[in-house]
């Protein structure tokens, strides 16, 4: 296989900095998005230490801040010659304080901005160099934890709750998933969303009082899948439970929520016109 230029957002730990270390192994080269210069940068030191000639450039952004998303998108664009996949993985979890509401730079409900408007905006963004690199691959991490998105309080002003507002955000991005795959039919770029795997050991799952049940490599193995698989050329618009192509929350099938959530998404991201 011809080596691949694949960003991940959110690698400087956890399952991102994993996904990153199995892809370099493979021989693929590496973008490396993280918030934090100093542990981005000891991420890439990490992959370049264990994979002799690793190939790793690494890209600062606070994906809570849109103005940050479409400037790292605009130096990506500018400084790679292709993009093969994009792994949004980078995450606001349920938080350590759950009863404390966030806001992102542009006054969003966190997770919210942070797991669905800034991928989507990173996703627009690096289209053109997607398309221009076709086929490619864009793989959403989403999870198990959906809740169905509230049109009447989209951003929890009411009864606020953080694993709440990620179930939310993390069905909005799945939502997503499905028409952005529609709206890309025939590019050659394809868009797909999984569940990696159930309370990984990860920072996020310990700030909110869980216990981590599995390893990081659970979610490596079937988050690598999706963006390497030959037998996964052409498949779009799927929701993966790991390796199962599963069915997500019924309000994922529903075109008019996700009619209301594109046009929501659009209004707040200020897109126009919609793709499609």
């Amino acid at each position: 296989m011809s080596r691949r230029t694949i960003l991940i957002t959110g690698a400087s730990q956890g399952l991102g900095r994993g996904i990153a270390l199995e892809l370099a192994e493979r021989g693929h080269t590496v973008l490396l998005h993280g918030r934090d210069r100093a542990r981005v940068e000891a991420a890439a030191a990490e992959v370049r230490a264990a994979v002799v000639g690793a190939c790793v450039r690494t890209y600062l952004a606070d994906l809570a801040d849109l103005d940050q998303v479409h400037d790292m998108a605009a130096r990506i664009r500018a400084a790679e010659p292709r993009l093969d996949a994009l792994v949004n993985n980078a995450l606001a979890g349920g938080g350590a304080e759950p009863l404390r509401r966030e806001l992102s730079r542009q006054g969003h409900e966190l997770r919210f901005a942070v797991n669905h408007l800034a991928p989507y905006a990173l996703t627009r963004d690096l289209l053109p160099l997607l398309t221009a690199s076709a086929p490619a691959r864009v793989v959403n991490v989403a999870s198990i934890g959906q809740e169905a998105v509230d049109f009447d309080d989209v951003m929890l002003e009411r009864d606020y709750e953080g694993l709440r507002a990620y179930c939310r955000s993390k069905l909005a991005m799945i939502m997503a998933t499905f028409e952005l795959a529609a709206a890309l039919e025939g590019t050659g770029v394809t868009v797909n969303t999984l569940h990696p795997a159930h309370l990984m050991d990860t920072a996020g799952v310990r700030a909110y009082g869980l216990t981590p049940v599995t390893g990081i490599e659970e979610g490596v193995r079937p988050t690598v899948r999706l963006v390497l698989d030959p037998d996964l050329e052409g498949a779009t618009g799927r929701y993966f439970d790991q390796f199962t192509d599963a069915r997500a929350h019924e309000q994922a099938y529903d075109p008019e929520a996700r009619k209301r959530l594109m046009a929501l998404t659009h209004h707040l991201l200020d897109l126009r016109p919609p793709l499609g």
